[in-house]
């Protein structure tokens, strides 16, 4: 099999504050809530819509290499480095995230992501087109072919037919450091981002496309290298 260029890439975002949105919207997202903490729940599921939360970070790696960069929020940042010197860290505004993503992704014939096709790829997608920024590339084409867009989440599980399971668990099953070690999850990004930690949420990002990428690697040696001679 030809070796292609590759791109592993991974998103952060956070829910919009539940009262910027109309009365109706609000009461269509707790239709179901009767209890506190269901309504705690409906609010912590609005930030995996583009219609209900806004961008963080994208982080790009080039699985090859193991070099890349994070596009993230940061109104007061300057251009760095990531700590580990393995990425550019290039504070943006959404816009200007999704921008430059749609600048870079199409140099990639294929995409790597963790539950990329479910989540990522149409957040991307549905955001940009509410924010008037052209989408270069269909990021959910043919399923069943992990040419173009490989899931690993789909690899995995065989395309559905097994347990699914979360980044984190994989990471552990196979002894790949979490991006979870550093005691950040998802559930910390409205508190960061209220303390300004927005290169924390960066490195998180980050930590997160390198540990699909190794992810990547293993079911590349396992799967596909194999059954490509």
């Amino acid at each position: 099999m030809k070796e292609m260029s590759k791109v592993v890439f991974d998103i952060e975002t956070l829910a919009c504050p539940l009262p910027s949105l109309d009365e109706e919207r609000q009461a269509y997202l707790l239709k179901y809530a009767s209890t506190e903490e269901e309504k705690r729940e409906a609010v912590l599921r609005m930030s995996l819509s583009p219609l209900t939360a806004r961008l963080l970070a994208i982080a790009m790696l080039n699985p090859e290499t193991g070099l890349g960069r994070v596009l993230y929020e940061n109104p007061l940042g300057e251009p760095s480095g990531s700590r580990d010197g393995s990425a550019s860290l290039i504070p943006c505004t959404e816009a200007e995230m999704l921008a430059r993503f749609w600048e870079t992704v199409p140099l990639y014939p294929r995409v790597i992501t963790f539950n990329g096709r479910a989540f990522d790829g149409p957040f991307l997608m549905v955001r940009s087109a509410m924010l008037g920024i052209p989408v270069t590339r269909n990021l959910v084409p043919y399923r069943y072919s992990a040419m173009e867009h490989c899931d690993l989440l789909d690899q995995f599980t065989f395309y559905g037919l097994t347990r699914k399971f979360s980044l984190d668990f994989f990471c552990k099953s196979f002894m790949i450091p979490s991006p979870k070690g550093e005691g950040i999850t998802g559930l910390d990004l409205g508190r960061l981002v209220e303390e300004g930690r927005y290169v924390d949420i960066a490195e998180y990002c980050l930590r997160d496309v390198q540990a699909t990428a190794e992810l990547y690697r293993r079911w590349e040696g396992a799967f596909e290298k194999r059954n490509s001679k």
